[in-house]
């Protein structure tokens, strides 16, 4: 009970700073907002679904991408990590906490993101939402352990994309498939496969990671 105890303070700590502060979240609703406004005009009136859609986890990605880059700036600025290594705790907790905020985080810029793609370009239904939430599991646990890594190089801003945006390629595929095939179960199972996978891996590996 003490592990769980130690995500959600850590969790908490995060989103009331967050709260405070208002520099990340307002930045990522900023953004993907940004992004489908010129998608909107740009894309011409007979565009296809499918472009409209790829372009929308495009948007997601890179907004990720931008919460990410924050995901350890207080800690990183601070000082605060070195105290969190030191903690009499398992170091995991710190990767589940982190990774619990950027999943909220995400979830809030999506819930003014979606409706927002509904109404410039319709199309919103179960299995794309379905496909939305799993991606968001996934980069928020491979995310975090990237900008983890990241946050310790001083070249931070550029390694992050480079270790993070190969690994969200089957993200953005399995998000695509699941919301313009006539099957999108396949790839709601892939994203939920991956989503398993590599948080098996970033929470088994995390505290070799905070430790270097």
């Amino acid at each position: 009970m003490n592990y769980f105890a130690d995500v959600g303070a850590l969790a908490r700590k995060d989103l009331l700073l967050e709260l405070r502060a208002r520099d990340t979240l307002p930045a990522m609703l900023l953004f993907v907002l940004s992004t489908l406004v010129i998608f909107h005009f740009v894309l011409p009136g007979d565009s296809s679904e499918l472009a409209a859609k790829g372009l929308l986890w495009v948007a997601i990605v890179f907004t990720a991408l931008l919460g990410l880059s924050r995901a350890f700036a207080a800690e990183r600025e601070q000082g605060v990590i070195d105290g969190l290594v030191l903690a009499p705790s398992d170091r995991s907790a710190i990767w589940l906490g982190k990774a619990l905020s950027v999943l909220a985080f995400l979830g809030l810029a999506e819930l003014v993101a979606l409706p927002a793609f509904g109404l410039f370009f319709g199309g919103v239904d179960g299995p794309m939402v379905a496909g939305v939430v799993l991606a968001d599991v996934g980069i928020a646990a491979v995310g975090t352990l990237l900008a983890a890594m990241a946050a310790a190089s001083r070249a931070r801003e550029l390694l992050l994309p480079l270790l993070f945006l190969p690994l969200a390629i089957p993200i953005v595929v399995g998000g695509v498939g699941a919301s313009v095939t006539d099957d999108p179960s396949r790839y709601v199972g892939f994203l939920a496969l991956y989503d398993a996978l590599f948080a098996i891996i970033c929470w088994a590996s995390f505290e070799y990671v905070v430790t270097e």
